[in-house]
């Protein structure tokens, strides 16, 4: 039962993280993309490389990797939801 519990609260810990990424709540999907961004800048000045990197996670990636996140941390939590109530030790 505690393994069960334990898979809930990993569910929907995806569940939240992941539609939070998706639906871009607080422009959060915008902000990564800036982050990213700016990471694969620094990095590539700390290479000794000058030109501007290109930025692969975009906004539509972001959105995207949320969606999967999101709806793979729903699956796990109505799995878990169904063996919890069916009673399966």
């Amino acid at each position: 039962m505690f393994f069960y519990c334990f898979l809930l609260l990993f569910g929907l810990s995806g569940a939240v993280a992941g539609g939070w990424l998706a639906l871009n709540i607080r422009g959060s999907a915008t902000a990564y993309e800036a982050y990213s961004a700016r990471n694969a800048e620094l990095r590539a000045h700390a290479a000794g490389r000058l030109e501007v990197p290109p930025n692969v996670w975009t906004t539509k990636v972001a959105r995207a990797m949320g969606t999967i996140v999101g709806l793979s941390g729903a699956l796990l939590t109505l799995a878990c939801v169904a063996l919890i109530l069916e009673g399966t030790t």
